[in-house]
């Protein structure tokens, strides 16, 4: 289990306070689309307790030499991937209850008002689904199926996390610190104890997911593309945007000059891009922004 001591708001950096004007900017530019599409990362859910990557001083590259597994390794073999699972399986039960927050909701609400065309989710924790948001691609997947490499069987994650407690009954490692996507620290010591589980056909497990080095399948990137064209503009929310399958969604509204807004605390890729960048934590930002119903 991991323990819950560290406070939420450690994973989000500082930043400046929201102003009046920063919500009107934010405001008019909802209210003058007609197809408006948004396209969020790790920087939306730092407020509900999940840490992203690259966020400056608490980021997990910030705060040790931790890094996610490459899809290359957890291929290579049963080693890599027992490391990977049991620490997942260590820290799902706190990934797996994390509750969305004021951004999430506030998209939600969007969607029901009538006023968003469609969500593209860097995220795979599935807190736009918990909210209500239904118009939505999973651009890297989700944490909360697993799938078989060899015959495609799909289940759910929590299945999966049953198996596993029947393979190591025994098994109750702490963590004090979690990482990113359900990831947590553990002593390399306790890994080698730890028991994975394969597909009843022989094959090799894997959350839905598209892993650091691996590639967005072609389907999701078609469903990704149609939905661009569609839209007349795109607000990007908590996104550095350092992942070219997310920066390529902006160079593609930006070819076909659709303007484009950047919500969200720190540098991105695309700030040239855009019409504007508002630096500041998006959690306070939609908490006072209030739009009407066109529904």
């Amino acid at each position: 289990m991991i323990s819950k001591s560290r406070n939420l708001v450690s994973f989000i950096p500082h930043s400046r306070q929201v102003t009046p004007d920063d919500v009107e900017i934010v405001r008019n530019f909802i209210l003058n689309s007609n197809k408006l599409m948004i396209l969020t990362g790790a920087g939306i859910s730092t407020a509900s307790g999940i840490p992203d990557y690259r966020s400056k001083g608490v980021g997990l590259y910030a705060r040790n030499n931790h890094r996610p597994m490459q899809y290359s390794d957890f291929l290579k073999n049963d080693e890599n991937r027992k490391r990977y699972w049991s620490r997942n399986f260590t820290g799902w039960s706190q990934f797996s209850s994390v509750v969305p927050n004021n951004t999430h909701d506030f998209i939600a609400r969007l969607e029901k008002s009538n006023l968003l065309h469609w969500v593209i989710t860097q995220n795979v924790d599935r807190l736009h689904q918990k909210a209500g948001s239904c118009r939505l691609t999973e651009l890297h997947g989700n944490m909360h199926e697993v799938t078989c490499l060899q015959c495609e069987k799909l289940i759910t994650r929590q299945e999966f996390q049953k198996v596993l407690e029947k393979l190591n009954p025994t098994w109750n490692v702490q963590s004090s610190e979690t990482a990113p996507d359900a990831d947590v620290f553990i002593a390399e010591s306790k890994v080698k104890h730890f028991n994975i589980a394969t597909c009843e056909c022989g094959g090799v497990m894997k959350p839905n997911v598209v892993f650091f080095g691996g590639s967005v399948p072609k389907n999701v990137n078609d469903e990704v593309g149609y939905h661009t064209d569609l839209a007349d503009s795109l607000l990007v929310i908590g996104s550095s945007l350092q992942t070219y399958s997310a920066y390529r969604i902006v160079l593609r509204a930006s070819d076909m000059q659709k303007p484009i807004g950047i919500v969200g605390i720190g540098d991105t890729r695309a700030d040239h891009l855009a019409s504007f960048k508002i630096d500041v934590n998006c959690d306070k930002l939609f908490t006072n922004l209030h739009l009407p119903d066109r529904s």
